[in-house]
């Protein structure tokens, strides 16, 4: 099944659970927000991306630029965090094609904001078999243009779903990256980008894996 019948799945099953009114809010949020175009400040192809420290599930400190030494492709793909149901179904999209990204000597990197520990669960409870790695305080997402602060009426409605970001982030800020993705070569060039507004709008993992096959060295 593509990502995208299985999203539609996801928000056909809110559709049925959610409360009216809360789903008219969360759909008046998202509208609002891509009203406001912030995505246009986001980094995008032909840009450089920039280096920057994040921690792996063990804590440890490294550094994005680190992960071009011997790979031919990077594929980042940043995530709202282990929370959200959209995004572990897009984590697991991606790792149904790891084989053939290993194949294509590309690796993937998911970022979120959330704490290693957290980005650890993840991992597991996904079985992922890419590197999952924290970006605090959205250090690195704020240098590709992808951060904004969830709406203050979402929080509370969030906060009764089980999600407290301050606790997950470490953070009082509420701040949350756009879903993006990137491919970015050797040279630190991405050559495609994915960002929305929509939370509910993803790129299809089949999508990114034809675009390197096509893509010279």
């Amino acid at each position: 099944m593509s990502l995208e019948k299985e999203i539609e799945n996801l928000k056909n099953q809110f559709k049925q659970k959610a409360p009216q009114e809360v789903q008219d809010l969360f759909a008046l949020a998202t509208k609002e927000l891509e009203a406001q175009n912030l995505s246009k400040n986001a980094l995008k192809e032909e840009d450089t991306i920039p280096n920057g420290s994040l921690l792996d599930i063990n804590s440890k400190e490294v550094e994005l630029y680190d992960y071009f030494k011997e790979a031919d492709f990077i594929v980042l793909n940043f995530y709202r965090g282990g929370w959200c149901p959209y995004c572990n179904l897009e984590l697991k999209a991606f790792q149904e094609i790891i084989p053939q990204l290993n194949g294509l000597n590309a690796k993937l990197i998911a970022i979120s904001p959330e704490i290693p520990d957290l980005s650890l669960s993840t991992k597991e409870k996904n079985a992922l078999e890419f590197e999952v790695l924290s970006d605090l305080q959205n250090k690195v997402s704020k240098k590709f243009g992808l951060v904004f602060s969830l709406d203050e009426r979402l929080r509370p409605i969030y906060k009764e779903f089980g999600i407290d970001l301050v606790a997950s982030n470490a953070d009082q800020s509420y701040e949350i990256p756009f879903p993006a993705t990137y491919v970015v070569n050797k040279e630190y060039k991405i050559i495609y980008s994915f960002v929305n507004e929509d939370y509910t709008k993803r790129v299809e993992p089949l999508e990114i894996l034809a675009l390197i096959k096509i893509t010279p060295l």
